[in-house]
């Protein structure tokens, strides 16, 4: 049994434990996220750190790190730019070029291209989807913040497509992904397909709960 204290923890290598903090908190979304710049330039990068913030407005989180001393972040100057950015799902047959869209290229170099991946535009949204991706999300940037604990960058932005197969959505509007192959990842590097899941009704103090099958 591992057992750290804040002390014990500090002490720790960086890259233990940047490995160990990233993967100990459980599975996450693997999603790609892809941008423009204010030139229109493409660009995709993976990320793990988006949350749900609300339904009603639909409103989503992003954590994006600081940079590295000497290196530029290429996504968030992006979102920061023209105020949009899409999210879009991956599934087992991309994860190869999903995760290499995480290697440093050059800002005039487009992971797209680099990966073999498909760029697709809507008309009036200012950055590119993902073609192969099963499940698509436009976003735009309502609230941006640098938190003051580490420089890590919060952005807040709504829903502004969503884009889904019919038959992954349930009657009751939940989402069965596991349907479409979307992938979950564990730590950095780590990818996991999730299986059918376990469903269960709304939960109420006066009655038990009730396995939805």
């Amino acid at each position: 049994m591992i057992k750290l204290d804040a002390a014990a923890l500090e002490a720790l290598p960086s890259r233990y434990r940047a490995n160990l903090i990233n993967g100990i908190t459980g599975y996450k979304p693997a999603l790609l996220v892809g941008t423009a710049s204010a030139e229109g330039a493409s660009n995709l990068a993976v990320f793990s750190n988006v949350f749900h913030v609300g339904a009603s407005p639909p409103v989503l989180g992003l954590i994006v790190r600081p940079r590295p001393e000497g290196t530029e972040r290429h996504t968030l100057d992006n979102i920061l730019s023209n105020g949009a950015f899409t999210l879009n799902h991956i599934t087992d047959r991309l994860l190869p070029q999903a995760h290499q869209t995480s290697a440093r290229y050059p800002r005039d170099q487009s992971e797209f291209s680099a990966t073999g991946l498909t760029e697709e535009w809507l008309e009036g949204f200012a950055a590119p989807f993902v073609h192969e991706a099963p499940v698509q999300l436009g976003m735009g940037l309502i609230e941006h913040r640098e938190l003051a604990v580490n420089n890590t960058h919060l952005v807040l932005a709504a829903l502004r497509v969503l884009r889904c197969p019919t038959a992954a959505v349930r009657e009751d509007g939940s989402v069965d992904l596991a349907t479409l192959g979307t992938q979950a990842i564990c730590g950095l590097d780590s990818y996991h397909s999730p299986g059918q899941g376990i469903r269960f009704s709304y939960a109420k103090a006066d009655k038990p709960v009730q396995r939805l099958d």
